[in-house]
């Protein structure tokens, strides 16, 4: 690359500087030559911040050769702008870099989003809390992340937040409680998990939106009911081949493992399987199990889901690949 292009690209990343200050990013090489910038740009509202309901970043990176080479631009992290609204931004914007090419284009680009972002700063995406869009005379919410909620729904979530905070809490020993009362709930952006303040009168005065009040009221369909009869008989055919768990029955089974060292080269085989009557106990080395009364004689015994065997009561001795024997004792409880 000529000492002339170098210079040029230089002047211009300057110029920049100058123009948008701490607003814009450079990024060098290893010898301090610009390779790409970047800045969050957003609409035109005469510096006024409330008023500004998008906004995106642009990253323009300079390959070499460049601006007799288009630069490859990126829009990241857009916010209350939808799919069609970036890929006409991005379709402009690359014409524009093939029509200057040989020419700084880098403000060019810049200028080019911001009137996109100004003709378009009303949020167009969806509330991520009741999935509706935003309609004239809806009372809506910029949160300082630059995600957008019905008033009336991020009142909701505040309140659920809250809510959920506080039943944490009541669960907490006394003196743990004592420590958290001093930190009050911190609410939570629902898209992005950032810290978010918000004004609870405020929010709580706004109406609900207006899709929500409108919406029609769910009603049976002839074609839901008739997925509804197809998925029970489906559940009944799955639980007659064994195919449904019963959480209850599960829930009952206990497994007890025990281990003792004993030498490799015993090669004694492992005992049969011991049903225990009533009330006796299984004793081996120290430990000693207790079966109780629920064990009665031989029983069924049948090969069970995440219990290991499931039956009325078995115990069984193997090995591990340590030589060491495992004793296992599993009991349902009736």
């Amino acid at each position: 690359m000529s000492n002339d292009v170098e210079e040029r690209v230089v002047d211009e990343v300057e110029a920049l500087k100058a123009i948008l200050m701490d607003e814009l990013i450079v990024r060098t090489n290893e010898s301090g030559y610009p390779v790409a910038v970047e800045t969050v740009v957003f609409p035109s509202t005469a510096d006024d911040a409330l008023q500004q309901y998008v906004c995106l970043t642009l990253v323009v990176e300079l390959p070499s050769g460049y601006p007799d080479v288009a630069p490859v631009v990126s829009l990241r992290n857009p916010r209350g702008l939808d799919d069609s609204v970036l890929g006409r931004i991005d379709r402009e914007a690359k014409e524009k870099c093939e029509s200057y090419r040989g020419q700084a284009v880098i403000y060019e680009l810049i200028e080019l989003v911001k009137e996109h972002l100004t003709s378009s700063n009303l949020p167009s995406c969806q509330c991520a809390i009741c999935l509706y869009g935003f309609r004239e005379g809806d009372h809506f919410t910029k949160t300082q992340c630059y995600h957008y909620f019905h008033s009336h729904c991020l009142a909701c979530h505040v309140t659920s937040s809250e809510k959920s905070y506080q039943e944490e809490l009541d669960k907490l020993p006394a003196w743990q409680r004592s420590q958290h009362t001093l930190s009050p709930c911190q609410v939570l952006c629902p898209v992005c998990r950032e810290p978010i303040q918000c004004d609870m009168n405020l929010l709580s005065s706004a109406a609900p939106p207006l899709e929500v009040e409108n919406a029609r009221q769910f009603e049976l369909s002839d074609e839901l009911r008739s997925l509804q009869r197809q998925m029970a008989a489906l559940f009944s055919h799955q639980k007659r081949r064994g195919g449904i768990i019963d959480p209850e029955a599960e829930d009952s089974k206990l497994l007890l493992v025990t281990d003792t060292t004993e030498q490799e080269g015993d090669d004694e085989p492992p005992g049969p399987s011991l049903l225990l009557p009533p009330q006796q106990a299984f004793h081996h080395n120290s430990m000693t199990v207790s079966m109780g009364s629920s064990v009665p004689n031989r029983g069924d015994w049948r090969r069970g889901g995440r219990g290991g065997f499931r039956g009325r009561g078995s115990s069984s001795s193997h090995r591990n690949r340590h030589g060491r024997r495992h004793h296992q004792a599993a009991v349902t409880f009736r």
